[in-house]
């Protein structure tokens, strides 16, 4: 009696772990499959990004805090996405956040693409180019709370900035 007990609460515990695991992997590979205006091969890519452009754009990575050129930069003008140039961001939503990271409560309407980001064992809000599909940054919930309360945070290699002319 006592081995079929035993044989029933090992057989309970791994049914169950089973399932877990196969949910988690599933949900932490569900991904958005758009096509996008700007499709190119990843060799293409290669070419046409520096090699942290690429890392960031094309494979989600992320650049160091405070290494970017970009994030004390406050002149009037609009930021782009370095993979394809469109608009993004209008540099009169752009703050300091503190993060080491270009940050901004809002981006230009229509131009960005949501969504969900697993990478780290977590639900995020991924923020992708609405044209060519390029990983940007994350947007979260503690931004400005005057305007938006979003902190788009932004990698600076994902970003070309184009100074107003007046």
């Amino acid at each position: 009696m006592k081995h079929l007990i035993f044989i029933t609460v090992v057989f309970l515990a791994l049914s169950c772990n089973t399932r877990a695991q196969e949910k988690k992997e599933n949900t932490s590979k569900q991904k958005t499959t758009k096509t996008y205006k700007v499709s190119k091969s990843e060799s293409e890519w290669k070419k046409d990004l520096t090699e942290m452009q690429f890392f960031v754009l094309r494979q989600a990575g992320t650049e160091r805090p405070f290494s970017s050129e970009l994030n004390k930069k406050y002149d009037k003008g609009i930021y782009a996405c370095a993979a394809c140039d469109t608009p993004l961001y209008e540099s009169q939503h752009k703050f300091d956040s503190g993060t080491g990271w270009p940050s901004f409560d809002r981006a230009i309407k229509n131009s960005i693409d949501t969504d969900v980001d697993y990478k780290i064992g977590v639900a995020r809000n991924e923020l992708l180019c609405g044209t060519c599909g390029g990983h940007l940054g994350h947007v979260f919930n503690d931004g400005p709370a005057k305007t938006t309360g979003q902190r788009h945070c932004i990698n600076g290699a994902a970003l070309t900035f184009t100074p107003s002319k007046d």
